[in-house]
């Protein structure tokens, strides 16, 4: 698990390689992440939107912005938390992934909200010994 907290917020992920959505003989890796978000400041707050940075075993990036996640923006009173599984497939055996999440407070302040890097390996990369 990979964790990070900011302005209250703690964001825990637990990434998985999914062998079954995977054909590495067609360069299709697959992996399922579930986020857990747990609000643990004193004041409500609710997920606008999400952007993910995510770079392939080649070092390419990718940028994904879009509104909430899983299709929706949920609010968290305090204590409360959100939980969902999406996923991500690449074209390389390994990557990596981080991002935020914009936040908005009840008192109408934004604020950004840290997902922690997080690897993306597959049994199938080349391990170099030295």
């Amino acid at each position: 698990m990979y964790q990070a907290e900011t302005h209250g917020v703690r964001v825990t992920v637990s990434p998985k390689f999914m062998e079954a959505e995977s054909t590495p003989e067609q360069g299709r890796y697959f992996w399922a992440y579930t986020i857990e978000i747990v609000n643990l400041s004193d004041r409500t707050m609710q997920l606008m939107t999400r952007h993910w940075v995510i770079t392939d075993g080649r070092g390419e990036v990718h940028e994904v912005r879009g509104e909430g996640v899983v299709g929706k923006q949920p609010v968290l009173q305090p204590g409360e938390s959100f939980s969902y599984t999406s996923g991500c497939p690449l074209m390389t055996p390994d990557g990596s992934m981080s991002g935020s999440y914009a936040m908005l407070g009840e008192d109408g302040a934004a604020f950004e909200v840290e997902v922690p890097l997080f690897p993306l390996d597959s049994p199938y990369v080349k391990k170099v010994l030295h």
